[in-house]
């Protein structure tokens, strides 16, 4: 894959993740730059040159991508540079974390205690809610072990 290519790739993935997430672009394209990048280290200088931005912009996006476990930041030893790269398995934290359908559960809930004495009509979409979020809740951990399961044939199968 060449420089271009790579560069094309990147404003695919920048694009996606500002459409589908509400990302600022440059997450998305720093996501997609580290993604294909060689090597697979880059510092904050080498990242901002490469995507033509400020540090500031990529220290920005860095930090994003930590809070979602996307990126690792790593310092050699007598450097002073810290290295970033992509994180393997950061997606499969992401992927089937509750918490998040957890804290919709609760909110949902709360709402329902509210409209307690409201039509059903009203509590309709509040009570779509709950359930959903307390059905991802309860599917998560299988789904996680079918992904184990798959992800681990494939890999036998290379």
């Amino acid at each position: 894959m060449n420089n271009d290519d790579k560069l094309l790739f990147t404003e695919h993935v920048g694009r996606f993740y500002a459409k589908q997430y509400g990302f600022p672009p440059v997450v998305g394209r720093l996501l997609g730059y580290l993604l294909v990048c060689e090597p697979m280290e880059q510092s904050i200088n080498d990242l901002a040159s490469a995507l033509l931005t400020s540090r500031s912009a990529i220290a920005g996006a860095v930090k994003m991508l930590e809070i979602y476990h996307a990126v690792n930041r790593s310092r050699p030893a007598g450097s002073r540079v810290d290295l970033i790269s992509i994180t393997s398995g950061g997606w499969e934290r992401n992927g089937f974390e509750t918490a998040e359908y957890e804290a919709q559960a609760t909110l949902a809930q709360e709402g329902l205690e509210i409209l307690k004495d409201a039509s059903p009509e009203r509590r309709e979409a509040l009570e779509g809610y709950q359930m959903l979020s307390e059905f991802l809740i309860s599917y998560m951990s299988k789904m996680r072990e079918e992904w184990y399961t798959y992800r681990d044939q494939m890999k036998s199968k290379k």
